[in-house]
Order: structure tokens, then sequence, then C-alpha cells
């Protein structure tokens, strides 16, 4: 939990100055989730769903299954009600403007370069009735070297999987002193 948390804090002063938010994600260690995702609170993170229930994300296959995004979202909206966030996964503009337009709450900015990463963040903070209605949140494979290019592009947030799977332990001991 010390590397969780101190991988985290890392990240967001990183990052501080844009006001962009570090996300771990649901990956986590069995039996460690509320440990972890409470070490990405304690260095200063935010974190994603505690589990499938919370909120639900459209991926992929989920897509392939309904034939597009609007079923996707309209099929998950109804089934979950009006108080849970509806967030979809999307690898390119025109899934993000279709997206936009059915109605999602948040969406993933999947594998994307850093100039359409701006252009995606762009249209979740303009082409909506109110603007920065529609969460835009960076994700897949971004490493430490990478963050403050990918805070500039204006995503609200940013997904670091590796903040739960892959922090070492920082080695912290208690010695008593004569």
């Amino acid at each position: 939990m010390s590397g969780i948390a101190t991988a985290t804090a890392r990240a967001v002063a990183e990052v501080a100055e844009y006001g962009t938010d570090i996300v771990c994600s649901r990956k986590t260690i069995p039996l460690l989730r509320v440990l972890q995702k409470y070490a990405v609170r304690a260095g200063g993170g935010v974190n994603h769903r505690m589990g499938l229930d919370d909120a639900v994300l459209i991926k992929d296959n989920h897509l392939a299954y309904c034939g597009s995004i609007a079923q996707a979202v309209q099929q998950a909206k109804q089934a979950v009600g009006p108080l849970t966030c509806v967030e979809i996964e999307v690898d390119t503009l025109a899934q993000l403007d279709e997206a936009i337009a059915a109605g999602a709450e948040r969406i993933l900015l999947d594998n994307m370069d850093d100039e359409t990463l701006k252009e995606a963040a762009n249209r979740c903070h303009t082409q909506t009735a109110h603007p920065h209605t529609v969460y835009c949140e960076a994700s897949g494979g971004i490493g430490f070297d990478r963050l403050k290019r990918v805070a500039q592009t204006g995503v609200n947030g940013i997904a670091l999987g590796y903040l739960t799977h892959s922090s070492r332990s920082l080695d912290i001991g208690l010695d008593f002193v004569a």
C-alpha cells in the first residue's frame, strides 16, 4: 500500500498544475481491492469504480453485441436507471462523437496519441449542452514519462492501471535507537 500511495502522489504532483485527476483502474489484487483503493486516495488519486456494480462501463465486446454505441448506451441506461453512471470506452473520434450524442456521462479515451486526446477532450467539453458535463479519461498504457503531456491535452482524468497492479512496496522499517 505504501508503494501505491507513493506512486499515486508522484503522479498527482506531476499533473497538479493542470487539475487533472489521477484515476486508478479496477485491476487490483484479489482480496486487497479496498486497501489498494484506499492507498490511491491516500496518495491524492481518485478511484474508478470499486466493482462491476458501481457503474456501467461499455467496452468493445458490448458494442459488438449491441451493434452500435447508441444502442449500447440506451440499453445500459434503461437497465440501471438515472443515478448510475454510464461510461463508454472509445478508440476513435468517430466513436467519441457517437458516445457524446448517445448521452454517455463518462468517456474512456483508449490508446489515443496526444494530438487525438487533445481533439477528443475539446469535443467532450464543447459538444455538450453544458461544457464539462462529459468527463473524459485517457487510458491505455500511459507511463509516468507521458503524464504531463497527456494532462496538457485537457482530459479530466488519466487512468493508471499500474498504480494498483504494478506498484512496488517501499522498504519501511521501524527501528528503536537507544
